[in-house]
């Protein structure tokens, strides 16, 4: 997947490859051990699936940590932020599409 798309830098040490539907984005996103996400909130629904690292999370209140094989859910306008532990690699599936990753 990664060779066909163009690689989007939404942070530095944070890479994503994004491909859109008419309802939605898919992406494989990269991150660099140490990389931190701010706390941010979309529109967008998303689910995140935790391919290979260790990613701490702050969804509303709660904290979790995804490990390989982990999904998470974050519904519209949650406020969330990240912080890859290790070199991480996942899947984020966000509705509606994401036209600010075009």
């Amino acid at each position: 997947m990664m060779k066909e798309l163009t690689p989007r830098q939404l942070v530095p040490g944070l890479t994503g490859y994004y491909r859109h539907g008419e309802q939605m984005t898919l992406g494989l996103i990269e991150i660099k051990a140490g990389i931190s996400l701010a706390a941010h909130q979309h529109v967008h629904e998303q689910i995140s699936y935790m391919i290979a690292g260790e990613l701490r999370m702050m969804i509303g209140d709660e904290e979790v940590i995804l490990k390989p094989g982990a999904v998470q859910l974050i519904p519209s306008n949650t406020v969330h932020s990240a912080i890859a532990l290790t070199d991480c690699q996942l899947i984020d599936v966000f509705n509606p599409v994401r036209e600010d990753y075009r």
